[in-house]
């Protein structure tokens, strides 16, 4: 898939502020400082269409780009952002959830895992909630330039044995590297695809 264009269209403080819309969405999830903002921006060809900042925890609202004028990719908030007042925590899960589970038009949810650390509760607990809802979704390990491959190889195994706890059949997994640009065009294809599926 090529990119021609990626254009910010509007962000929602809640589910019933989210726009009207029958285009196919991706949606992009992770816990705070996983590279969300960094990987959409090398997914689209633009470095400053998501806001990348040092800061966790700086996406609040539901953030919609539309991509080729076809589909939309949906940078939502992290969900394990911590410095939120309890009220504003729950607010944020809650608004997430009901995009996730209502939102008609949802395809594809990607799940984004930091690749250098062992299975982390918060991302084993969202998966395990994805899976009990019936969301489609893959998982996508980041930063992979920032550690040695053997690492980032038996932090993706010990992921897996996790999930088959809570799940028969694991999702598709992708590894991506900002810094060379991996995964890209194989996440850029699996949209393709399932675009033309639709």
């Amino acid at each position: 898939m090529q990119i021609q264009s990626a254009t910010f269209e509007t962000s929602s403080p809640d589910f019933e502020s989210c726009p009207e819309s029958e285009l196919p969405e991706f949606a992009f999830i992770g816990r705070s400082n996983v590279g969300k903002s960094t990987l959409i921006n090398t997914l689209t060809n633009k470095k400053d269409l998501a806001i990348v900042s040092s800061k966790p925890g700086r996406t609040r609202m539901i953030n919609f780009f539309l991509i080729n004028k076809k589909w939309s990719l949906v940078d939502l908030p992290g969900y394990g952002y911590a410095k939120a007042p309890g009220k504003d925590r729950e607010k944020f899960n809650e608004f997430v959830s009901d995009y996730l589970v209502n939102r008609e038009n949802r395809d594809c949810v990607f799940v984004l895992i930091d690749s250098r650390h062992t299975p982390q509760k918060l991302d084993l607990e969202f998966t395990s909630w994805l899976v009990h809802y019936q969301i489609p979704f893959v998982l996508v390990f980041t930063k992979t330039d920032k550690v040695k491959w053997g690492v980032v190889e038996k932090n993706i195994g010990l992921f897996k044995e996790s999930m088959a706890d809570f799940c028969d059949g694991l999702p598709r997994i992708f590894t991506c590297s900002s810094k060379s640009g991996k995964g890209r065009g194989e996440i850029l294809q699996f949209i393709e695809q399932a675009l033309s599926i639709r």
